[in-house]
């Protein structure tokens, strides 16, 4: 069995080695060197994990046995879903489909997913439902590595892309701060209650599982709409 610290640096060492961050669609997209259709390809498939964060939460928040796991829960909902006073992070990506030009009924249909879009987001929320609390907690700590790739994103998009703003953008920003927040409760449960050589093994396997399918997201639509260009029938075609 690890140490705390031995376990916390090896759930960071997965980051440092899996994490969509170092996948050649995100250099492309921070470096500039997409065109717009192919940002607005990424927007509306990235929207479907965005829309289904709040399900995914709902789902384990149903069966957290204690007030201040439910609590710390809810608050990850009212993030993403908005709290009837100002916009959530879903509200605010489709501010960003919306900036892209794509007509937000579209967007929201799901009619233009890439199949792998939809397979690796369906596959993150089972997970989540089916697996321990303890792995479903561990698999939200890829939040660990967001705030590199946020600043990356916006400040790479904002440089080389006339067509985004920082209103585009403002999904982004709220992130900077919430993510901390929620990665030092994760971390901490997760280190409390993965008391075991095998529950660290989980919790490790758990947040490999989840790069791996933020990868696979990645990986289909580098596929679809960079290099060679294969769109399955029925996805979303650029103009």
């Amino acid at each position: 069995m690890l140490s705390p610290d031995q376990f916390e640096a090896a759930l960071r060492a997965i980051g440092d080695e899996r994490y969509h961050i170092h996948h050649p669609f995100h250099h492309l997209l921070h470096d500039g060197k997409l065109s717009k259709a192919q940002v607005q390809a990424w927007a509306l498939n990235r929207y479907y994990y965005q829309a289904s964060i709040p399900a995914k939460d709902a789902s384990l928040l149903a069966r957290l046995p204690t007030t201040e796991l439910r609590r710390e829960w809810r608050r990850r909902l009212e993030d993403h879903d908005g709290d009837g006073s100002a916009p959530g992070g879903v509200e605010r990506w489709l501010a960003l489909t919306d900036g892209l030009g794509l007509d937000r009924d579209y967007v929201v249909s799901l009619r233009g997913l890439l199949p792998g879009t939809r397979f690796a987001v369906d596959a993150y929320v089972r997970f989540v439902r089916e697996r321990s609390v303890l792995e479903a907690i561990a698999s939200s700590l890829t939040e660990m590595f967001s705030a590199n790739i946020i600043r990356l994103r916006v400040a790479g998009m904002l440089q080389n892309y006339d067509f985004v703003s920082e209103a585009t953008l403002a999904y982004f920003k709220p992130r900077l701060t919430q993510a901390p927040q929620d990665v030092a409760f994760a971390l901490d449960y997760v280190k409390r209650h993965a008391d075991t050589a095998e529950k660290q093994e989980a919790c490790l396997d758990a947040l490999r599982f989840k790069c791996d399918l933020l990868w696979a997201q990645l990986d289909a639509l580098h596929l679809a709409y960079v290099e060679p260009g294969l769109i399955p029938p029925g996805a979303f075609v650029p103009a």
